[in-house]
């Protein structure tokens, strides 16, 4: 009994890197695709907040598609398509939020920084929030 537990936990943890590291492949892919998309337009074309919004949208539709089809294939159920959408949406809406504070508390009036300066926080912390939230309450 305790060796099929244990047998069952290293399966999770298995399963858990797995997708922890298809996350890390895709998110950094979509992260990219956003930075490819901000950074010229922020620095050369319009302001960095309007910049943000262009590139959130581009890493939202490629993302829900990778993510969805790939980064979590075989995790929980996807019977319900609108809830699983739904949820996703509003995973999307909090990386929208702090990668928009990071756009303007480090380019706007407080610090007034580079337009590079949100992608730090951007390739390093919202990915570690969106995949606990998309782990366990998306795609759960």
């Amino acid at each position: 009994m305790k060796t099929v537990n244990q047998g069952q936990q290293r399966q999770r943890a298995g399963d858990m890197l797995g997708q922890l590291v298809r996350f890390a492949i895709t998110g950094g892919f979509v992260t990219m695709l956003y930075a490819i998309v901000y950074w010229p337009l922020a620095t050369y074309v319009i302001h960095p907040m309007a910049a943000f919004v262009a590139g959130y949208l581009v890493a939202l539709t490629t993302g829900y598609v990778l993510h969805s089809r790939w980064s979590f294939r075989g995790h929980g159920s996807r019977d319900d398509i609108r809830r699983t959408t739904g949820r996703f949406f509003a995973v999307s809406l909090v990386s929208f939020a702090l990668n928009g504070l990071f756009t303007w508390v480090l380019t706007g009036p407080l610090l007034h920084g580079a337009t590079w300066w949100p992608l730090i926080p951007i390739f390093f912390f919202t990915p570690l929030v969106t995949f606990a939230l998309n782990r366990l309450w998306v795609f759960a």
